[in-house]
């Protein structure tokens, strides 16, 4: 529990909505709504839950005009419940600053600069020619390697490491001779970075994350990558270096994109999707096939190979 308690007036103000009930309603807690309790509030977003919205023990529940009246205790009524749900959720953080009070312990390198309301956790690293923006958050146990700028107002979560080395070899008769990496990487505002993604700087021009991109867990951004505003990756994605990637990108976990492609806007990758040339128009692109027993995927393997050699 966060410890925090509101009326219900008190959200439908947060999120602009109808109340309906008594606005003296008191929510200290917010639940999914069938496993809501008194004192919590809960929405309902998805359709698939509507049968639990008859019978909730929730004390309100945020509803869009459709199921408003299917309401048996008090709401709050908004176009979009999810969207809502999440203004909501701010108000019941418990900690804010997990690290308040804590005695330093993270190193910054002498030519980085950190805002001075930024939060860092412990055990955090800030290389050379870092900058950590106004607002921002550095979880524990995260790397800023060098010539790393993070903009206003973003979260990187633990173990997360940026502005490391891109993948760069020139191969010759001895192996590989490495190609220094001389670039930035530069992540700008409203950004979230998952806990242990990679991000590498570039090797001559800029990697770039755009204002508003989500990362989620283990995502992997190769050097000189640029990735649009508002984009949306999974777990255990990875786009590979140099390719330009639009805004508003959904990907779906364990995608992947390959090198030197452009991708343009609005754009949806779905789950387990390789990209392999470019995506001109903006739509829906999916290469997975459901599980099948074995012997199911041999002859289906078959049925593909010969459709892709016509």
């Amino acid at each position: 529990m966060s410890g925090h308690s509101y009326s219900l007036y008190d959200l439908a103000k947060k999120v602009n909505g109808e109340l309906v009930g008594d606005p003296d309603t008191s929510i200290h807690l917010i639940s999914t709504i069938q496993n809501a309790s008194l004192g919590c509030i809960s929405f309902l977003a998805n359709p698939k839950y509507k049968k639990f919205l008859s019978n909730t023990n929730a004390s309100a529940v945020i509803v869009s005009p459709d199921y408003a009246p299917d309401l048996i205790c008090p709401g709050i009524i908004v176009d979009d419940p999810y969207a809502a749900y999440a203004l909501i959720s701010s108000m019941f953080i418990a900690f804010k600053n997990p690290y308040a009070g804590m005695p330093k312990n993270y190193t910054i390198h002498e030519t980085s600069e950190l805002h001075e309301s930024a939060i860092i956790g412990p055990n955090v690293y800030i290389g050379p020619n870092c900058l950590v923006g106004e607002g921002s958050i550095i979880h524990a146990n995260c790397s800023l390697v060098m010539n790393v700028e993070i903009g206003r107002n973003s979260i990187v979560h633990p173990n997360s490491v940026l502005g490391s080395d891109g993948f760069g070899y020139a191969p010759d008769s001895s192996g590989y001779l490495k190609i220094e990496q001389l670039g930035k990487l530069i992540i700008g505002n409203l950004v979230e970075i998952g806990a242990g993604c990679t991000i590498d700087r570039g090797a001559i021009d800029n990697t770039e994350i755009h204002d508003g991109v989500k990362l989620d867990n283990q995502v992997h951004i190769a050097h000189n990558v640029i990735l649009g505003k508002n984009s949306a990756i999974a777990a255990s994605c990875a786009i590979a270096g140099s390719t330009v990637v639009g805004k508003n990108l959904q990907m779906g976990g364990l995608s992947g994109i390959l090198g030197h492609l452009n991708i343009c806007d609005d754009v949806l990758i779905g789950a387990h999707t390789l990209i392999t040339k470019n995506i001109d128009d903006p739509g829906d692109y999916v290469g997975i096939m459901p599980a099948q027993e074995k012997k199911d995927w041999a002859k289906s393997s078959v049925f593909i190979k010969k459709r892709n050699l016509k």
